[in-house]
């Protein structure tokens, strides 16, 4: 009875932030953030579908930087102090708004929301990754990896044998971690260059993602648009091209969901609102105010005047959203239909932080979309990329081209003069990499530890994440430092290797900061 399909895509990542040196360290509550207000709330909203046997597909690429810090028992450790510190605070605010219920009755609500954080962090002993395995086992879900450290592709394409190890690790940690292969992936930043899906057939991996353009920009120029996928010339890979309507509803502060006046305001935070004196058990130990996730304000409007958040005023617009976002895909799937005689596949991709980080009410309005769907039409059918596949296997080819969803749609974002001079260092480190996989073949001790290190420490200083956040200008000197690091001790491990003059004792000490991807093996840098 579906006219078309809608393939919902959640992006969810996180560079690898692990400092064991620090007992505290500002960086590491992105992680802590992120599964408070996204991967928790998230999961809870799919496994309550499952629950209620409502049939529904999405699809979730689990980053191996993110697996690994979830997976990771130091950091399960800080997040539990770190969520019965929040429930703490919540306890206090309960008591210091007492004389203001439309307050107290929204601490009353933070309470409830840490404690249930708590305990679904605890139901899965710590490791939310298997309450995602867990759902694509149910055939509910598909998670597809990306590149082991999220390296920006395109930039790295004069030096493949980076790339290649970047999917081919990527690859090899994931079937450790589901037990099988990975049939699809994301490509760090949906970065794309011709040729690249080379690589990816030689790892068995079925399909990618591009944004728009790059599919709409291949040569020849694709029949259907963006509206199914096409298949790489000669190697038969599938590229999914974002569908640009549907992710702008979404996205944009300005004219999508989110920016809506009832809804949560994210920049007035208790950490930053209330009295130093006060707030400061619950803030950075240096004193720097940070967010709690405690916020009490609803956007309101435009200006700097912010009225009390409405929980029930908020949850009503996320259903009339998820009713408007339903009503537009049924309207575009019949026009598309009858227009392209196919059923159309609407990819919408997002990063998984939007919902319920930035947009508190993202994982409510994913709830209501998905019930909807399932209940109120019978135009739209959710399904996966894999599924798509194997019910549609013949599709267009041609070769799609280069392209990112950045800034602009390209790599400015990853090279400007902010970010320049990272490069010529990474593309000679990675020269360097391919030497040392080469010269040593087979090798074993404390040699082989060191190359699998120097491996370790290319792979993290290529995160796009660095380049990203110097672009930004947030957290500028972190992600300089974090650079420089891995490449001064992958310059180390080099020269130690090279001169056979180890130290075993520093060697233990960096495996221990940099423990990403235990089974590595450095020779698939070549």
């Amino acid at each position: 009875m579906h006219k078309g399909y809608l393939c919902l895509v959640l992006h969810t990542h996180l560079p690898f932030v692990r400092h064991p040196e620090h007992d505290d360290f500002l960086e590491e509550d992105w992680l802590y953030e992120a599964i408070t207000e996204t991967y928790i709330p998230l999961l809870g909203v799919f496994e309550k579908l499952a629950e209620d046997g409502v049939d529904f597909r999405v699809t979730v690429s689990l980053t191996p930087s993110l697996i690994s810090m979830l997976s990771d028992q130091l950091l399960q450790e800080r997040y539990l102090k770190h969520i019965n510190r929040l429930i703490e605070l919540a306890h206090k605010e309960i008591e210091r708004t007492a004389w203001q219920p439309q307050f107290q009755h929204l601490a009353i609500m933070y309470l409830n929301h840490f404690c249930k954080a708590r305990q679904t962090f605890e139901k899965y002993n710590r490791n939310l990754v298997a309450g995602f395995k867990n759902l694509q086992d149910a055939g509910k879900i598909e998670i597809i990896t990306c590149g082991a450290t999220h390296g920006y592709f395109p930039l790295m394409d004069v030096c493949r044998d980076s790339i290649k190890a970047q999917v081919r690790v990527a690859a090899s940690h994931y079937e450790n971690v589901f037990g099988r292969r990975p049939r699809g992936i994301w490509l760090p930043e949906c970065g794309y260059y011709p040729g690249h899906d080379e690589i990816l057939k030689e790892t068995g991996i079925k399909f990618f993602f591009s944004d728009a353009h790059g599919v709409l920009h291949g040569t020849p120029r694709p029949k259907y648009g963006t509206f199914a996928p096409v298949y790489c010339k000669g190697t038969g890979v599938a590229c999914f091209a974002r569908d640009l309507e549907s992710s702008k509803q979404v996205w944009s502060s300005i004219e999508g969901y989110p920016g809506d006046y009832n809804y949560r305001e994210f920049y007035r935070d208790i950490g930053f609102d209330l009295e130093y004196d006060y707030i400061k058990p619950y803030i950075h130990p240096d004193g720097v105010r940070i967010n709690t996730g405690i916020k009490y304000y609803r956007i309101t409007g435009t200006g700097d005047h912010k009225e009390p958040y409405n929980p029930e005023w908020a949850k009503a617009r996320a259903a009339e959203h998820a009713g408007n976002f339903m009503f537009n895909r049924q309207k575009q799937v019949e026009y598309l239909h009858d227009f392209l005689h196919k059923k159309p596949i609407i990819v919408s991709p997002y990063d998984a932080e939007l919902y319920g980080h930035w947009w508190y009410e993202g994982p409510m309005w994913l709830d209501f979309l998905i019930r909807k769907i399932a209940f109120d039409q019978k135009e739209i059918r959710m399904i996966t990329p894999s599924e798509y596949l194997a019910e549609n296997p013949r599709n267009q080819v041609i070769t799609p081209s280069m392209s990112s969803w950045g800034w602009k749609g390209y790599s400015e974002m990853w090279l400007q003069g902010s970010t320049d001079w990272i490069y010529r260092h990474l593309h000679s480190a990675s020269e360097r990499m391919t030497e040392l996989a080469k010269s040593f073949p087979d090798t074993n001790g404390l040699h082989r530890r060191a190359l699998n290190q120097a491996l370790r420490e290319l792979l993290l200083a290529q995160s796009s994440d660095w380049a990203f956040i110097m672009g930004t200008g947030t957290h500028t000197s972190y992600a300089v430092r974090r650079t420089k690091d891995h490449l001064l001790r992958f310059t180390r491990l080099y020269e130690d290797i090279k001169s056979n003059s180890l130290d075993e004792a520093w060697l233990s000490d960096i495996e221990y900061k940099d423990n990403i991807f235990p089974n590595i093996d450095y020779r698939v840098h070549q």
